[in-house]
């Protein structure tokens, strides 16, 4: 199964409304502090798309890179065991999300079956930032567009949340 691309992402923003731009970085993206220095902003401002699997059931969250998720509130959230909620492996992200660990977006995936949960700390950022597809790739998304496009759940999903700004 062949891998979307940053050109997807753009066409998912592009179909969502939105006049956002992905953007093409020389400096990787792959990780939250990667991204954050590559764009000079916060580690926090990150959106981390991080595919868990609950049973069999795709569940796609999404988290400020600053926090790490809890996967029992997970668990809690989609009311199964936490035993039974597992990160994705590489096959799983490609299945559902179309894209590789690393360059998961928050929009404009495969499946359209895919629960999403928000973090609710990235509320504290206007402007975030979202993988676009590859390792270096990204965009620039207000925090209430991006909940809007996504159809997600802003709840309360992670460790230990650093403080509110």
């Amino acid at each position: 199964m062949a891998p979307l691309t940053p050109q997807d992402v753009q066409a998912a923003l592009l179909a969502a409304g939105l006049d956002i731009q992905v953007q093409t970085l020389t400096d990787s993206t792959a990780t939250a502090p990667l991204a954050a220095a590559a764009l000079g902003t916060e580690l926090g401002s990150i959106v981390k798309s991080i595919l868990f699997m609950a049973e069999d059931k795709p569940v796609l969250v999404l988290t400020a890179g600053d926090q790490r998720v809890h996967d029992g509130k997970v668990a809690k959230l989609v009311e199964v065991r936490r035993k039974l909620v597992n990160l994705a492996n590489g096959d799983q992200c490609l299945e559902h999300t179309g894209y590789a660990p690393g360059g998961v977006p928050p929009v404009g995936h495969r499946s359209k079956d895919i629960t999403i949960f928000i973090d609710q700390t990235l509320s504290r950022f206007e402007t975030i930032y979202g993988a676009a597809g590859t390792a270096n790739t990204l965009f620039p998304i207000l925090y209430q567009d991006l909940v809007r496009i996504t159809g997600g759940t802003v709840a309360d999903v992670v460790k230990d949340p650093k403080p509110q700004a």
